[in-house]
Parts: C-alpha cells; structure tokens; sequence
C-alpha cells in the first residue's frame, strides 16, 4: 500500500479513504485485492495509470473507476505532480 494512503472515515457500511501516488508509485502489487469489499475510486489532482482485472487505462482529473470485490488491480502515479485520489469501500477494507 502507498505511503500515502490515509483512511479518513469508517461506518458500519463503508470506509472513505485518499490516497496520494507520486511518479511511479504504487498502490501495490497487481492483485491488490480487497475479497469483501468493492471500491470506487476517483481522481481529484493529477494522472494515475490503473489496471482492473483485463483493463489497463489512464484516469485523469474527474475520472473515476469501480474495483469489483476480490478484483485483481493496481494503481500507479503517472504525472510529474503527485496525483491525489479519493476512495470509496464498501464494506469496509482497512
């Protein structure tokens, strides 16, 4: 998990969390997998390269993606700024 990972809020059915990435960095190894809890993932400030289960794409700013449960993926930092994500679990993850 990124250092830069921070859970923010936890209830009984869902967790919020962000998650900072700098160039290169990554969110874990491919196959990060959450086996209970699906998760939402949206891009506030900068560019994250994602890869869930078969897909592979860029998300920009206002992009969002949804992790399936159990769902091999892996983000990683992709622009020279640090990217900033904001993350949805439900049920909780971490």
């Amino acid at each position: 998990m990124a250092d830069g990972f921070t859970v923010l809020e936890t209830r009984d059915g869902a967790q919020t969390a962000t998650m900072r990435l700098a160039l290169g960095e990554e969110s874990g190894p491919f196959g990060n997998e959450h086996p209970q809890s699906s998760q939402v993932i949206a891009v506030f400030k900068g560019e994250v390269d994602a890869q869930i289960g078969e897909l592979t794409f860029r998300m920009r700013a206002g992009d969002c993606a949804i992790v399936a449960k159990g769902e091999p993926h892996r983000f990683v930092g992709a622009s020279k700024e640090p990217a900033m994500t904001f993350n949805v679990y439900a049920p909780p993850a971490y």
